[in-house]
């Protein structure tokens, strides 16, 4: 087990939650009718619909009751994102929390917005060149190091030898997006001097699973059995490379990580399809820039525990989620239930893993 499968808080991070838990009321009171937006950057992945927005929005009502928040998704369109970063601004947003499709192409929304006199948050992707008002996101280079050490633990544990040439995938998020640069530094940090050679790497445009499946087809095909797992940056990667390696016939499966904990990549881990997931709440995130939201209308300096590209910066460490752990990772901490996950199919593995009788 790595050091990551144990959720935790960093002692910032708890402060940072308290104040958010404990302190709205205090807060509201100087934050009245103000307008905050939630900028997100895609629907590739089902986390920002299911558990980012509707987590921000609950923690803003319960800060400021009176707040108005503008929720949109660009849906991996960088000049859609533009247009409803400017229509925010036109709306008399005072704070905009931001999660990029371009964290290089953020710079100058940031920029513009400073001018006028409105913060910015960013959220969950860096913005390296233009430095923000605050940071809020999880450790995503921790992220991959937590993912690749996993991976690497499973195949030694199983005494998987490198032999005639064999070795790993790598596939990465967004080349446009900074976070996904990170979670690619520390799978790198898990994987270069871990015994197993990367065979082939891969940076997903959009993180879009099916350009993910259709690389990982053409690497099943050149490498066939000398591929001994795949480190997929998230669990839409994770998924279109599970599915390539059942269209071409592999059972079973290698192992092939994940990160997200979506309901999709949990229930291929009931399956034994996919062999690990990082489970991070997006609502303790999302929390957080609620409350750096309310503070930032104050004319408060919200408390940052690290700087990270000039940005003040709270980060939080997530749960390595694997079969063995899952229930007591999403079960137990009442993340998802049991109706949710163990339909159809899974009702089986469900009960081998102990979360059905």
């Amino acid at each position: 087990m790595t050091k990551f499968s144990t959720f935790s808080w960093k002692s910032a991070g708890l402060a940072l939650l308290a104040a958010t838990m404990f302190g709205g009321a205090a807060l509201a009171q100087s934050a009245d009718n103000a307008t905050v937006a939630f900028l997100m950057p895609d629907q590739a992945s089902t986390r920002y619909e299911e558990h980012d927005a509707p987590g921000f929005i609950a923690e803003m009502k319960k800060l400021c009751e009176s707040c108005k928040v503008i929720y949109q998704n660009a849906d991996a369109d960088v000049s859609r994102q533009q247009q409803q970063f400017n229509s925010a601004i036109s709306q008399g947003a005072k704070v905009i929390v931001l999660d990029p499709v371009d964290s290089t192409a953020a710079a100058s929304l940031v920029k513009m917005a400073q001018s006028q006199g409105v913060k910015v948050i960013a959220y969950d992707r860096p913005i390296p060149t233009a430095p923000a008002d605050f940071y809020v996101s999880f450790n995503n280079e921790g992220i991959g190091k937590a993912i690749a050490d996993s991976l690497v633990e499973r195949l030694k544990k199983n005494n998987v030898e490198v032999t005639d040439g064999a070795g790993v995938l790598q596939i990465n998020g967004s080349p446009t997006d900074a976070a996904a640069g990170l979670i690619k530094k520390g799978i790198h940090a898990g994987l270069d001097n871990s015994g197993y050679p990367i065979l082939a790497e891969f940076d997903t445009p959009e993180w879009a699973p099916p350009k993910a499946q259709q690389w990982a087809s053409g690497q099943i095909t050149r490498f066939g059995k000398k591929i001994l797992g795949v480190v997929a940056a998230n669990d839409g990667t994770g998924g279109g490379t599970v599915a390539a390696f059942k269209a071409a016939g592999v059972d079973p499966v290698p192992p092939v990580t994940g990160n997200d904990a979506t309901i999709a990549a949990l229930q291929l881990i009931i399956a034994g399809d996919q062999y690990n997931t990082i489970s991070k709440p997006s609502e303790i995130v999302a929390a957080a820039a609620a409350n750096v939201a309310i503070q930032l209308l104050k004319g408060e300096t919200p408390k940052a525990e690290m700087t990270l590209y000039e940005t003040p910066s709270q980060l939080f460490t997530p749960a390595v989620v694997t079969a063995d752990n899952l229930k007591a990772e999403i079960i137990d901490k009442k993340i998802n239930t049991a109706e949710e996950l163990c339909t159809g199919r899974y009702e089986e593995g469900c009960k081998k893993l102990g979360i059905i009788n």
